[in-house]
């Protein structure tokens, strides 16, 4: 365990690629490490148990997994019976973005951050090999530093709040560098969107095939079992 005297960092883990190297980079930063993950009975809850795993490597101080039925609200390919997009990454929002989802989910790390009197907030969000999703943009991050903020009695009394988002500009074949140079085992995590009956990545919806496009590109061997190869 870390010594007391360090900094404490919140750390968004879902079990995805993403969010398992932005929260290995919060511990190379020098901070203890408190892993927060969403039960929002997503449609791939298995990455549930990724995060677990995730959590334990890193050695997180706690591993906090939230329950949110965000399936109360619907409104995605993820929370609702509307069929996983299997065609390919396109130019438009796809119907697997979750309404307001890194929103709200910032804002659960963030309560807990005041709580635990942590000011940095490390989130896996990327603007680059991603599906469209608004509250992966740059601007958004910013936005939401800004209402961090205004929104808190830490940051009323001058004590503001950091959201690192340390991916934010990398490729997703910079990340699997990444996560090979921090020496994590990229096979404990997981980004299909909708897993086989026997477990596998699909291989077909839009996570799976710009996870396996990233190894492809960083010359690296993917871990992943994937039911259709992309």
């Amino acid at each position: 365990m870390a010594p007391m005297t360090q900094s404490i960092a919140i750390a968004l883990v879902s079990g995805g690629l993403d969010s398992m190297v932005s929260a290995a980079r919060a511990r190379e930063d020098g901070h203890r490490l408190l892993a927060l993950s969403i039960d929002y009975n997503q449609r791939h809850k298995v990455e549930l148990d990724a995060a677990a795993k995730i959590a334990a490597l890193l050695g997180a101080e706690r591993h906090v997994v939230l329950p949110l039925d965000l399936r109360a609200f619907g409104g995605s390919a993820l929370t609702a019976d509307i069929d996983v997009p299997k065609t390919g990454v396109g130019s438009d929002i796809p119907v697997t973005y979750v309404p307001a989802r890194n929103t709200i989910f910032l804002s659960l790390a963030l309560g807990w951050a005041e709580a635990a009197r942590a000011r940095d907030l490390y989130i896996g969000v990327n603007a680059l090999d991603y599906s469209g999703y608004p509250d992966c943009r740059p601007e958004f991050i910013a936005g939401f530093e800004k209402l961090a903020e205004l929104a808190t009695k830490a940051g009323v009394e001058g004590h503001p709040f950091r959201i690192q988002a340390p991916l934010q500009n990398m490729s997703k074949a910079d990340i699997v560098r990444e996560a090979a140079r921090l020496g994590l085992d990229a096979g404990l995590s997981w980004s299909c969107y909708d897993p086989t009956p026997e477990g596998l990545h699909c291989g077909l919806c839009d996570s799976c095939r710009l996870r396996s496009r990233g190894f492809e590109e960083a010359g690296l061997p993917d871990p992943t079992r994937y039911a259709t190869h992309p």
